[in-house]
């Protein structure tokens, strides 16, 4: 099961003193942050946790799954999440 924006605004908000709008506010200015630097090319380093980055993929050829027919794959911009150190150790041990 995916753990969700509203998830996150959910465990935020059993905090004390804190509504769920300004949870809410929060998670979504955050969001943005993120989206603002990965769209602007800048990587996105959260200690502890990971690292989001743009890297761009060169063209190559794929095919279509459902016919096996070839096609070319253009050249296209994605992003990458690297997990940190801590993050992994912390996984694997669960």
């Amino acid at each position: 099961m995916a753990f969700t924006k509203a998830d996150v605004v959910g465990n935020i908000i059993s905090q004390p003193g804190i509504t769920k709008n300004q949870s809410s506010d929060a998670v979504g200015a955050f969001l943005e942050l993120i989206k603002a630097a990965l769209a602007s090319g800048d990587d996105v380093l959260t200690s502890g946790f990971g690292k989001f980055c743009v890297k761009q993929r060169n063209k190559r050829r794929g095919r279509y799954p459902s016919t096996g027919d070839m096609m070319a794959l253009k050249l296209r911009t994605v992003v990458a999440f690297n997990c940190s150190r801590k993050l992994r150790k912390r996984i694997n041990e669960g």
